[in-house]
């Protein structure tokens, strides 16, 4: 039997032995809207939550959170509708701001701009990269109640009308992406994004969660403090194309959307497996370890303890985090940064150090990538260079009765075990 891999932006192809049964675990396929821009019409037409962009007409100052290359948001079909009908209600185009939200990432350069937005649409607006280290680009707006700091954009929340634009999917400790997350992580500062972030190692912080979720009400809390106004989401199926579009108050297109989310990326197994094959999704969702971590949290999830996990991603782009290439360096063992993360004070970047290590110290991780193998081995990822041979050799180390699952999105796949 043969499996293609996503990878990057192709793919690999495995051959698996016809004796073996291999589990594919992914949703069914959901057909993407015929017309992605119709799609966003109707919901710009019809927004939730008892609020509409007519509301803000007046608006001297618009400001528009947009995410970074790390996400695949359809922004070629989201925001031109959106910026017609703000054009419509008679804000010029000077008025209008688009900030990368790029979190605690490295700020996106203009040349690397065309990648995430079209190019019409650079040439008539502003478009800013944010910068969480840059102090003086940030206001304060008191804490939370859980004790986050709000530190925020200031020209974004500066502005009279502030959207949100990006995709509501699964996140690993936020529960799910999508609606204040934009901005509310995207544009915040740095000790804002860290003391939410040390939210996800509380029980409840867990993937597919909202209401009960203290990270993400944390989230919705910072972003009622900065005032956010209106999101425009969308629900993407694996192959990253339109499913839906909700447009509106923030909360209630995340109460509207999440539900539309689970019908297309949660789905149940009988129980757990011997050895999981997992790719993240391919670009942009291997783009980095940063980013393919989640391959491996959400194929942990269903491996058995004491499993083997194979992490297929490119990470073309090395770590995308030096803090956690500087934090990591010389520790020899998953329970060495585990013990070292929980006993310092939470830092982004050593975070995810310690997902990595609390995953692989329940499962064996093996990890095949384009980096290099013996930076991979100093991040204690156990790097493999020939991927058909060790999946070959995982196959034939199994106990007999256990399975082998493939995970080919990883990344906006919530796997659970059925009852």
């Amino acid at each position: 039997m043969k499996i293609s891999v996503p990878y990057g932006r192709s793919s690999i192809s495995l051959t698996l032995p016809d004796d073996i049964q291999i589990n594919i675990i992914e949703p069914p396929a959901i057909p993407p809207a015929s017309d992605p821009l119709e799609v966003v019409w109707a919901a710009l037409a019809d927004p939730l939550g008892g609020l509409s962009l007519s509301d803000f007409a007046s608006a001297k100052s618009v400001g528009i959170a947009v995410s970074d290359k790390t996400r695949p948001v359809p922004h070629q079909h989201l925001l031109p509708p959106l910026l017609e009908q703000l054009e419509t209600l008679g804000i010029s185009r000077q008025a209008i701001t688009l900030h990368v939200a790029v979190g605690t990432h490295p700020p996106m350069t203009p040349k690397e701009l065309p990648a995430i937005l079209p190019e019409f649409i650079l040439k008539r607006y502003a478009v800013i990269s944010h910068d969480a280290s840059l102090s003086a680009d940030l206001i304060y707006l008191r804490d939370t109640s859980r004790g986050t700091p709000v530190w925020v954009n200031k020209e974004f929340a500066n502005s009279d009308l502030k959207i949100v634009v990006g995709n509501i999917e699964p996140h690993q400790f936020a529960g799910f992406s999508g609606g204040v997350k934009s901005a509310a992580i995207g544009l915040a500062g740095t000790e804002t994004i860290t003391h939410n972030h040390a939210m996800m190692t509380h029980p409840n912080s867990l993937i597919g969660t909202y209401e009960t979720n203290p990270a993400r009400q944390d989230i919705e809390e910072i972003g009622q403090k900065i005032g956010i106004h209106f999101a425009l989401n969308a629900i993407l199926n694996q192959s990253k194309q339109i499913v839906h579009v909700l447009a509106g108050e923030p909360r209630a297109v995340m109460q509207a959307g999440i539900p539309l989310s689970k019908e297309v990326c949660q789905i149940g197994v009988h129980s757990k497996y011997g050895l999981m094959i997992s790719s993240p999704g391919g670009h942009p969702k291997d783009i980095n370890l940063y980013q393919s971590q989640k391959g491996l949290a959400h194929a942990a999830l269903v491996t058995k303890p004491g499993g083997t996990v194979i992490l297929v991603a490119a990470c073309p782009e090395g770590t995308g985090s030096k803090h956690y290439e500087e934090w990591i360096r010389g520790k020899a063992s998953n329970e060495e940064v585990i013990q070292w993360f929980t006993e310092e004070k939470f830092r982004i970047g050593p975070h995810k150090a310690y997902q990595i290590a609390r995953d692989a110290s329940q499962v064996r991780l093996q990890f095949y990538s384009e980096m290099n193998t013996d930076f991979s081995k100093d991040l204690l990822l156990n790097p493999i260079k020939d991927l058909q041979g060790a999946v070959s050799l995982a196959i034939a180390e199994l106990e007999p009765g256990e399975r082998v699952g493939f995970l080919p999105h990883a990344s906006s796949t919530i796997p659970y075990v059925m009852n």
